[in-house]
């Protein structure tokens, strides 16, 4: 089944080496509390809505073909009992206040968007970088991307939480270059309230990925008063300085709220659990720990 793709990013500086582009596939295991892409964690198609775009023209209103919105006080409402997100209304609405996310790609089309981007690719030693959500979940259609990649002599990052089938994982190891791979917290029921899973298959996964000589990075959200304390980054550090080859390097990548407007968009609530952005001296004692232990982490990347 080919997946649906939410967003592709060209000129992408921070998923990999060089300039890259970034494909960013529907659906993912995890519900993180704090995920900055929540059109991604559905493998659907999700209609997102801007009240502050809607300027009434009722254009979407009158196309309809299920008769699903109407105009209030409070600008478009979807009854999404009727409606069938055919992307209709986006199509018409003049200022894009209606937008869809999620479409189809086959792997001929990506490849020739990919293709148009080589020239900065070429220059500045980047590649393509498959994310998501999470690109695991679409097992068939990655691999083949790979292999069309490869084929090509593009450069193969794979941005994943590490939740997935662990022969999925080896499998997609002996095509990729780099993995960028989220660590989010050490505690198991901890990580059950944050991310809606247990953490056990995704530590178990990253040990047989650096046992395998994968080459990793280990992408780290820092935020306050979920995972940026002193204990929590100790094991982190303990963890990942045990494990087999290579050490790898950890990019923290502090929290920030500019991902509540797309909540907005979705109509969903957002930070109900209190969660910060670091303060310089939470992050200064982060590298500090990692240093401690040996490994090599920047803020960002």
């Amino acid at each position: 089944m080919v997946p649906l793709i939410f967003d592709i990013k060209r000129y992408a500086i921070n998923d990999g080496p060089g300039i890259r582009i970034t494909i960013f596939m529907k659906g993912c295991p995890l519900s993180c509390k704090w995920c900055h892409n929540p059109e991604s964690q559905s493998p659907g198609v999700q209609k997102l809505y801007t009240e502050s775009k809607c300027i009434g023209a009722q254009e979407c209103v009158r196309m309809c073909p299920e008769d699903a919105l109407t105009l209030t006080s409070k600008g478009i409402v979807t009854d999404y009992e009727a409606c069938t997100l055919c992307g209709i209304c986006a199509d018409v609405c003049p200022t894009k206040a209606i937008e869809m996310s999620g479409r189809p790609y086959e792997l001929a089309g990506l490849m020739q968007i990919i293709e148009r981007e080589r020239v900065h690719i070429d220059q500045s030693g980047g590649g393509v970088t498959f994310s998501g959500g999470e690109p695991l979940m679409h097992e068939d259609f990655l691999l083949q991307m790979l292999d069309a990649c490869g084929e090509n002599k593009l450069h193969r990052t794979v941005d994943t939480c590490g939740f997935a089938d662990s022969e999925t994982l080896l499998a997609v190891a002996q095509k990729t270059e780099l993995f960028l791979f989220d660590l989010k917290l050490m505690d198991e029921a901890k990580h059950k309230k944050w991310t809606g899973v247990s953490n056990k298959l995704i530590l178990e996964n990253l040990k047989l990925l650096a046992q395998s000589g994968a080459n990793i990075n280990i992408r780290i959200p820092l935020i306050r008063n979920v995972n940026a304390d002193y204990n929590t980054l100790t094991q982190m550090a303990e963890f990942l300085a045990a494990l087999p080859g290579k050490k790898p390097v950890v990019n923290l990548l502090p929290y920030h709220n500019i991902a509540a407007n797309k909540y907005n968009k979705l109509g969903s609530k957002y930070n109900e659990f209190n969660m910060e952005e670091p303060t310089d001296e939470e992050q200064n004692r982060a590298l500090a720990i990692f240093e401690k232990f040996g490994i090599e982490a920047e803020i960002g990347g």
